[in-house]
């Protein structure tokens, strides 16, 4: 094993281990890294003696932050493609972990957002403890929640999914439980024994069981105690709707969620609130995958991205010129346009 190496590759027991090697970079997904993962899944589905893959971050920090934002960013500006690529393979990679026909054992510790929860949160053995923060945070970018994000959130109970997707607002254990992103909570002390324990496992059965040991109850959330005026006010129509809505709510957190909406990107907001109640049309990951790709391809030449990712991450003076610059100038048109097809460039992933 080259520790160098992006992505580290062991086997403990009975136990593929996937370890994204980046700790410095928060363990961001490149594109190396995500073809090194979906060949480790295929090996492993192949190998009668690997009964359970386990992916997890180095450091202690996060599983990942999600994809490489700034070669995004470069890519972009620069006029390239190769983004397009990258989500290509990402997002089958997305629709592989969910198929994946083992145990996927996902250790949701720290930050999980973005990139991370496409490589986590489809799995179906997902962890988090008392350090998890997960999100979806893609709209202060001005871009929208991808890798089956839309798909996850459109599931969530009520209007959650649709709060984090506008918001991008990042939650803890017990929240991402009840937005169906995490299964188990296990504290981050005793991860390192749950790893042990799941070497020994010889098939599912006991790789649940040995998981069901391990987990205890998460502490208290806030979602559910806010489930009232979040299922009232998202569940309006627009965009603009759900704005004046928290703006009358008569309750602070309504009334600063709507502050914080209205600094990002509107073109984002309006395509966000779009695909996710498309996904919930969709129904399955496949096709929701496919809508994403044309979403991330159409958002990918639009002016929003690379200004969002230079007021955050390059000048961080968290400054955005969004344009357009109001919610009202964004016309129904312009988010059709987003979803429209791709034609020789479809992903194509509901057609197989």
């Amino acid at each position: 094993m080259n520790v160098d190496e992006p992505v580290l590759l062991h086997t403990e027991g009975h136990v593929r281990h996937i370890v994204l090697n980046r700790p410095r970079a928060l363990n961001a997904l490149t594109h190396t890294m995500v073809l090194g993962i979906e060949e480790a899944l295929i090996e492993a589905a192949a190998d009668e003696s690997v009964t359970a893959v386990l992916i997890r971050g180095a450091g202690d920090r996060g599983l990942c932050a999600g994809g490489d934002i700034r070669s995004i960013y470069e890519d972009a500006r620069a006029g390239r493609r190769a983004s397009v690529g990258f989500w290509r393979d990402e997002y089958r990679l997305n629709a592989r972990i969910a198929r994946f026909p083992k145990p996927y054992v996902a250790l949701m510790d720290g930050i999980v957002m973005g990139g991370g929860v496409g490589v986590s949160a489809h799995g179906d053995v997902r962890i988090v403890t008392e350090r998890s923060r997960v999100a979806m945070p893609e709209t202060g970018i001005g871009f929208v929640p991808d890798v089956g994000g839309t798909h996850l959130l459109a599931s969530a109970p009520g209007e959650l999914g649709v709060h984090l997707a506008l918001t991008g607002r990042a939650v803890g254990a017990a929240d991402a439980i009840l937005c169906g992103l995490a299964d188990h909570f296990v504290p981050a002390h005793a991860l390192a024994e749950l790893v042990r324990d799941l070497s020994r496992s010889t098939g599912a059965a006991e790789v649940a069981d040995t998981v069901q040991r391990h987990a205890t109850e998460a502490p208290g959330g806030e979602l559910a105690e806010q489930r009232a005026w979040i299922d009232d006010c998202y569940a309006a129509d627009t965009v603009e709707e759900i704005v004046e809505r928290l703006l009358k709510s008569g309750v602070a957190a309504a009334e600063e969620t709507a502050a914080a909406l209205l600094a990002v990107s509107p073109t984002a907001l309006k395509v966000t609130l779009a695909a996710v109640r498309g996904a919930r049309r969709l129904g399955g990951l496949e096709e929701v995958l496919d809508q994403e790709f044309r979403v991330s391809c159409r958002a990918f030449a639009g002016p929003d991205l690379v200004e969002g990712v230079r007021a955050r991450i390059i000048d961080k003076d968290r400054s955005p010129r969004w344009s357009p610059a109001d919610l009202d100038d964004v016309t129904a048109a312009d988010v059709a346009r987003h979803f429209e097809p791709l034609g020789d460039e479809e992903l194509g992933l509901a057609s197989r």
